[in-house]
């Protein structure tokens, strides 16, 4: 496993006392035995230090499992980004839905 690419995966995680996204210069590898690693990081916005430990396995990447057809899978690759105004829009709607699906879709 590449470390340097370990170090920048780790700098994509939020830091959990703050929220802040963690820095690869921040982030330093303990070590590790087989394919479990050990490192530190620290938040520089609140100071916090924390110790993590992965499991990272180098090899074939998986397939996507989907019931898409790939027609759709095309179509939602390349729809805009959910907003706060659409997930407001669905709460609202599950919170006064009364779970009739038939009359929803009309059956």
């Amino acid at each position: 496993m590449d470390e340097k690419f370990l170090k920048k995966l780790l700098a994509t995680m939020k830091c959990g006392m703050c929220g802040n996204q963690y820095q690869a210069g921040n982030v330093n590898i303990l070590g590790h035995k087989e394919d479990l690693w050990f490192l530190s990081v620290f938040c520089p916005s609140c100071k916090s230090q924390g110790l993590v430990a992965a499991v990272v396995k180098e090899g074939k990447v998986t397939d996507v499992v989907t019931e898409l057809t790939p027609e759709e899978q095309k179509r939602l690759s390349t729809a805009a980004p959910l907003t706060s105004d659409d997930l407001m829009d669905i709460h609202s709607f599950l919170r006064d839905f009364n779970g009739d699906f038939a009359s929803l879709f009309g059956t």
